[in-house]
């Protein structure tokens, strides 16, 4: 078996595989200096908001500061499941903590959608039972909490592509961001017109546009939790890269999953008859799928085929 881009081999008797290993560690662990500031700044933004509202009597205010509490917990999460991926594996983790990157962003993605839910209950209440407007602190505290999570969304922006738990974190603070610019918008605008319905309305069209960030988020962590090939990876591509390699004259048994949110995996058995063992051809292998597919542990089976030998368990397209 090759595992990919390694150099270190090691020869079975048995099979004639060999095993190389080569452990790939970035994303979100390089995200410590984002979370820690991150996590810094909305707390002091927590402790400034609910001074604010317990000195000005605010019940708003202090809803607020538990919200963004809530956040900080959020952020927290992500950076524990990024931090958590790096450990190294154990007799009994083999792998590992790498999945609880992606169970964090499953995670983050449940709490979003919650979070939605209790906007859109405190909207149509508010349709039915009209409250008076943002005040003055609640609108200033709402400008800088506009700032507060628009600049700790930016320090993730450049990671969200590349990191579903480092998309999530993006997303819960750039979806606070929306909030709190809808304060401030709906209080501008109830103070100009008098109309009372912009507040609630305000906060079905954040509702909204979290709903449509959230949604990828659940839709990939979900199909990284259940094992399936990850996006950006084109199967298709892989299984005909292996079957055109010399001397191959059939893929099977081939999975690819995420075993992070950061970190991909392949196993498949190469059908090569009357091949010997050959290191060169398995190390080269598994630098080809880490430089041309991105993933990083792959593990190469290889079969001799033939009429006289045993036909392999795995082979058929529907046995796992």
């Amino acid at each position: 078996m090759a595992h990919g881009g390694g150099h270190h081999h090691h020869r079975d008797d048995h099979g004639g595989h060999a095993h190389h290993h080569h452990h790939h560690h970035h994303g979100g662990g390089g995200y410590g200096r984002a979370f820690a500031i991150g996590t810094a700044l909305n707390l002091g933004f927590v402790a400034v908001e609910g001074a604010a509202g317990f000195l000005s009597g605010s019940l708003a205010l202090l809803a607020d500061a538990g919200h963004n509490l809530g956040d900080v917990l959020s952020l927290l999460l992500a950076w524990g499941g990024a931090w958590l991926s790096l450990r190294r594996p154990t007799p009994r983790r083999t792998y590992g903590f790498r999945r609880s990157s992606i169970l964090v962003a499953l995670a983050n993605a449940v709490i979003l959608l919650i979070a939605v839910g209790a906007i859109l209950l405190e909207a149509i209440r508010r349709f039915a039972e009209p409250e008076p407007a943002a005040g003055g602190i609640v609108m200033a505290m709402a400008g800088a909490g506009i700032l507060v999570n628009a600049a700790t969304a930016w320090l993730f922006a450049a990671g969200r592509h590349g990191d579903v738990n480092v998309r999530g974190a993006f997303l819960h603070m750039a979806a606070d961001a929306a909030v709190s610019l809808a304060v401030v918008l709906a209080g501008l605008g109830i103070a100009l017109t008098g109309r009372q319905w912009i507040d609630p309305a305000m906060s079905l069209l954040v509702a909204v546009v979290i709903t449509v960030g959230t949604w990828r988020l659940l839709r990939e962590s979900v199909n990284l939790a259940l094992d399936a090939v990850p996006e950006g990876i084109d199967r298709d591509a892989v299984e005909t890269y292996l079957a055109r390699l010399p001397g191959v004259t059939e893929v099977h048994d081939l999975h690819i999953w995420g075993m992070s949110t950061t970190e991909t995996a392949l196993t498949a058995h190469l059908v090569r008859p009357e091949a010997e063992i050959d290191d060169a051809f398995l190390a080269r292998v598994g630098e080809e799928l880490h430089i041309r597919f991105g993933i990083a542990h792959a593990t190469v089976q290889i079969e001799n085929g033939g009429e006289a030998a045993d036909p392999c368990r795995l082979a058929p397209a529907h046995v796992v």
